[in-house]
Formats: C-alpha cells, sequence, structure tokens
C-alpha cells in the first residue's frame, strides 16, 4: 500500500512517521523549502512515553507528483484545505482513497464534490504534538489514536485494506461503523473548548475559578450539543457525562489548540470549528450565543491580522 502524507507537520509528521518506523511505504508531500531541512536532519519525533525515532522519509513536491496512489492521509488546517487539494490532485486516480482528520464537517463536503463520495473516508485522530524550534515533533502526553470509516458505515474490502496497512504502526487504530457521528463528536468537543478558552481569554482552570464560569463552560457544550442533534447527530448522555466534568475540572490546565494559536497570535480555525456551526444552527433554528459570541471575537482578531500584514507589507 503506496500512501501519501500531505504534510509534515505536527500532526502528519507524526502518524506518518510512525508509520515510517513501522516499515510501511510512506511519501510525504512537502513544500520545496520543507525538503532541505528533512534531509539535513530528518524527520524527528521527541516521545517520552512511545520512544524518540528520526526518520529519513521518501519525499515530493507536488510538481514532481505523477502518478496515483493508494491512500493520501490529509492533516493540514482548515484554512490550507484549497491549497492542500490541488497539490495532491494529482495523486488522486480511480481507486484512491483520502483518510482527512481535520477539524470539523466542511471539509467532507468539499473533497466529495472535488473527488466523489467513493474517494474519501471519515476520519478522526487525537494526538498532542507540537512542533519546536529546531522543528521536532513533540508529543506532549500519551494519547495517540486514529480512527476512520466509510461515510455510509459499510464494512468494505477497502476499508478492512486501510487498517491492515495503518495497523501495528505504533499508535491506536479503530475501524468505525459510524464514523460522522464520531467526527460530530469530536467537533461538539473543539467547538465548546475553544469557543469557552477563546471568548474567556484563559484555560478551563483559569474560567472555573471565576464566579459563572463553570457553568458558561457546561452551556457552551449544550449548546453544540443542541446543533449536532439538530443536524441529526445527537450526543449521548454517556458523552455529555464524560465532557462536562472535563470542561468544568477546577484547576485544570486544558486549553483548546485555538486558544493557544490566539495567543501566540497565529491565524486559527474559527469558520470551520465556530462558524460553520453556527451556520448549520442558525439553518435549523438553534441558537449559540456563546458559539456565537466566541466566533465573532475570532474573527475581528482574525481580520486585524490580516490588516497588519498588509500594513506591515
Amino acid at each position: 500500500m503506496r500512501i501519501l502524507v500531505v504534510g509534515a507537520g505536527a500532526v502528519g509528521g507524526y502518524f506518518g512517521g510512525r508509520l515510517v518506523q513501522a516499515g510501511r511505504d510512506v511519501t510525504f508531500l512537502v513544500l520545496p523549502k520543507q525538503i532541505e531541512q528533512i534531509q539535513a536532519q530528518g524527520l524527528r519525533i521527541l516521545s517520552p512515553t512511545h520512544g524518540n525515532f528520526t526518520a529519513q522519509p521518501k519525499l515530493i513536491t507536488a510538481a514532481q507528483l505523477a502518478s496515483p496512489y493508494d491512500v493520501i492521509f490529509l492533516s493540514v488546517k482548515s484554512y490550507n484545505l484549497a491549497g492542500a487539494i490541488n497539490d495532491f490532485a494529482p495523486a488522486v486516480g480511480p481507486r484512491t482513497v483520502i483518510i482527512p482528520v481535520l477539524n470539523g464537517m466542511h471539509h467532507i463536503d468539499v473533497m466529495t464534490e472535488k473527488f466523489g463520495k467513493d474517494a474519501v473516508l471519515g476520519g478522526v485522530c487525537f494526538v498532542y504534538t507540537e512542533i519546536d524550534s529546531q522543528g521536532r515533533i513533540i508529543q506532549l502526553n500519551d494519547v495517540q489514536s486514529l480512527t476512520y470509516g466509510e461515510l455510509d458505515g459499510k464494512k468494505t474490502s477497502r476499508i478492512e485494506a486501510v487498517h491492515q496497512g495503518f495497523s501495528g504502526a505504533g499508535f491506536d487504530t479503530v475501524v468505525s461503523a459510524d464514523i460522522l457521528q464520531e467526527m460530530w463528536q469530536k467537533w461538539v468537543w473543539n467547538a465548546s473548548l475553544g469557543a469557552i478558552t477563546c471568548v474567556l481569554r484563559g484555560n478551563i482552570g483559569d474560567v472555573v475559578a471565576v464566579p459563572g464560569g463553570a457553568e458558561l463552560c457546561v452551556s457552551a457544550l449544550l449548546e453544540c450539543a443542541a446543533i449536532a442533534a439538530a443536524s441529526g447527530y445527537p450526543m449521548s448522555e454517556t458523552f455529555l457525562a464524560e465532557k462536562s466534568p472535563q470542561l468544568t475540572a477546577v484547576g485544570s490546565t486544558l486549553a483548546s489548540s485555538m486558544y493557544h494559536d490566539l495567543t501566540d497570535h497565529a491565524r486559527v480555525e474559527v469558520d470551520t470549528i465556530l462558524g460553520d456551526l453556527v451556520d448549520r444552527g442558525r439553518k435549523h433554528g438553534v441558537s449559540a450565543p456563546i458559539v456565537q459570541a466566541a466566533f465573532v471575537g475570532l474573527t475581528i482578531y482574525q481580520q486585524g491580522r490580516v490588516r497588519a500584514k498588509a500594513a506591515a507589507s
């Protein structure tokens, strides 16, 4: 199975690197400027629980793509989706399957329209990694799982082939019979955590330390769950019972990736994590004032970044 990993960032680099370590046939699609760095230093993964590893993987640029791959693993930020699609499109053949693990659901609509429903699987990953100042991928805890499945939930020979290719590579793998539900669960969680930490400018411990903070956290979760339910993907009582304590834990340092991007003055995935969710809620008559406030605030922030860059140039 020939696997093309689009990008060598914190997520794609980690899962792709582990696949290389396990002996799989993996090629990384990277920008020309990244090739020299990776060739010189290797793809370096540092993990306190799962072990360090340096790979010298196969690398290719978009201009060099000339034949289809069996599987394309896609983990770019949502605001880079259009560019990534243009880059890897030559690698999509009639039997290629794409496994995207982006946040939200908008990317599924975009890619099924571009490549057809048969080409796209659903995917959810959980891994907490970052790129340090030396370009190394640092794993921050021991969570590392990848779930995938056919969008219609069927058990097919190709999903079994994908599972065989990805299993046993040092991270947990699961074939889901209801991958869209799992993607919505992750979206509800990311949007709830992102809305609270970004609009209130603090981690969960900071928020719940203030009177009324815990109630706001639960309210944000229920807003997101209500939109999911109206869209046909209700959250189970078990899910809500699990997530509510995580959003109200005293002293917790938990914060969303959007919050970390915000505090780093970086670009944020506001449109796909919050904006698209608010739009879907509005279509179903579901109000989400906390999520709406976070969306407005982060959009103002994002527009300010664009103006600042324009002024600087």
